[in-house]
């Protein structure tokens, strides 16, 4: 296309290349469609450069530091130094790589990749700001479009993010130097992982949450043995308590605290060299001007759709984390499928019974399908079977024996309802249960199929075998 002011036309318009969009648009180009996938900042979104990949690559090294410290028991002995510039660089290669890619898969796909800062003008015309100066600007009639703006921190009161000392998760990703003193707020998925990053890169981490338990909204027998392990690590966790407000100091910055509830007992002011607010994300629907189209957020700032993706301007689809929770990279992509069959006028429709997710936490974290009070609520009779990692010999051999995996199923039929792991590689282990729970799989089927021995997936087919009462590495109920 050439940038200036010129109109063009297009069957759809992708709004944001994070996972929603850019998967959306690939799909779309396969179905023949001509796809304009337009992105202010960088492909790959949010997850990509700033989220899900690179943090991950730093809980992967930082864990590889922690390994080596504690290897005693294995023999090993070392200290390692760690040289965070010299790993942010190593990460950023890596998201380079991962960013050069899908901005490959688009073009090999036919994709239209525009750049710039995209606003409705109506319900069937786009206006795309490039930046720089001179670049002018240009509009896009489309057929179809669809939004996947992705999602931005949320600043609490006192914290400004344009404030130095006060970072967000992005800002976080990309020090280049370990802080001495980290206050972290918000003992959630985003400030736990962190917590344990920083922590095992040599900082004195302190993590305040408002409410009475960390990883808020996950079953706390889940969460123990991350409560646990952080503890190990000199994680300092102060519940029930809100930050309410910093100050300069000779040395960094005092956080003030306060109790959230009557019966807290807050640390009062906590000296830091930065604070981390990671109290959670909002939808970033605020810069597209839904208003020229007509659609309206709910309450949460979320655009409601119908189970094709599609908002209350038929032709206008919204995928991804301005569509709602849970917002998962994942989730967005297979969103981004449907929308894009759909508008290829395929049959295709969002029907997400089994849609996982994980805490990259020490240990990590993963759930998916129903709990067991989620199924006695839907009318379920729920039988459970649960293997712990301390009986696991692979689990054993790692040194990693804490947590467990538990299955939930129908106790009339066997169906496998859900499942949550919390120990070594629950991210990977999640995904046979997943899979079970899509299909229709009974505990039969996982307990009668062969695992490869010595694995921690053998602990799934332990736990269906527990839950059907024939355990045979564990004591059944």
């Amino acid at each position: 296309m050439v940038v200036g002011d010129i109109t063009t036309g297009t069957d759809l318009a992708v709004i944001g290349a994070g996972p929603a969009g850019y998967v959306a648009a690939i799909r779309a180009g396969q179905l023949g469609l001509d796809v304009t996938l337009i992105e202010k900042e960088a492909y790959g979104g949010v997850c990509l450069n700033h989220g899900c990949i690179p943090s991950k690559a730093l809980i992967n090294a930082t864990d590889i530091a922690q390994e080596a410290r504690e290897g005693e028991t294995f023999g090993i002995h070392a200290d390692p130094a760690i040289d965070l510039s010299q790993m942010v660089t190593w990460k950023d290669d890596v998201v380079n790589r991962l960013t050069r890619g899908v901005e490959q898969l688009c073009k090999a796909n036919g994709v239209n990749l525009l750049e710039g800062t995209a606003t409705f003008a109506d319900e069937h015309t786009l206006r795309v700001a490039h930046d720089g100066e001179g670049q002018g600007a240009e509009s896009i009639t489309f057929e179809h479009a669809a939004i996947a703006t992705g999602s931005r921190p949320i600043e609490i009161p006192g914290f400004s993010f344009a404030d130095d000392p006060v970072i967000d998760s992005r800002q976080a990703l990309a020090l280049t130097k370990v802080p001495d003193r980290l206050v972290i707020v918000g003992a959630g998925y985003i400030g736990m992982e962190l917590a344990g990053v920083f922590a095992k890169a040599g900082s004195e981490v302190v993590v305040l949450e408002m409410l009475d338990a960390i990883l808020p909204g996950y079953d706390q027998a889940l969460a123990q043995p991350v409560a646990k392990r952080s503890k190990e690590l000199g994680i300092e966790v102060h519940l029930e308590t809100t930050a309410a407000g910093w100050e300069p100091a000779d040395e960094g910055i005092v956080v003030q605290t306060e109790a959230a509830t009557d019966d807290a007992e807050p640390p009062g002011d906590i000296s830091a060299e930065k604070v981390l607010v990671a109290v959670g994300r909002q939808p970033v629907t605020d810069t597209v001007n839904l208003e020229a189209t007509g659609i309206e957020t709910d309450e949460h700032g979320f655009i409601p759709t119908d189970d094709k993706m599609r908002t209350e301007v038929e032709h206008i689809l919204a995928i991804g984390d301005v569509a709602g929770e849970p917002m998962l990279a994942h989730k967005g992509s297979a969103e981004g499928i449907v929308a894009a069959e759909v508008v290829a006028g395929e049959p295709s429709a969002a029907d997400f019974q089994a849609v996982p997710a994980a805490v990259f936490t020490d240990p990590e974290i993963a759930t998916v399908g129903l709990s067991e009070e989620e199924a006695e609520a839907e009318g379920f009779d729920p039988v459970v079977g649960k293997f712990p990692f301390s009986a696991s010999g692979r689990a054993m051999t790692t040194g990693h024996t804490d947590g467990f995996v538990r299955l939930v199923a129908d106790s009339e039929t066997g169906f496998v309802l859900g499942g949550q792991v919390v120990g070594p590689e629950a991210s990977e282990l999640i995904a046979e249960i997943g899979l079970a729970v899509e299909m229709g799989a009974q505990l039969e089927d996982i307990a009668r199929t062969v695992h490869t021995h010595p694995t921690l997936s053998e602990s799934v087919m332990e736990a269906a075998e527990h839950a059907l009462g024939h355990a045979i590495h564990t004591l059944n109920r």
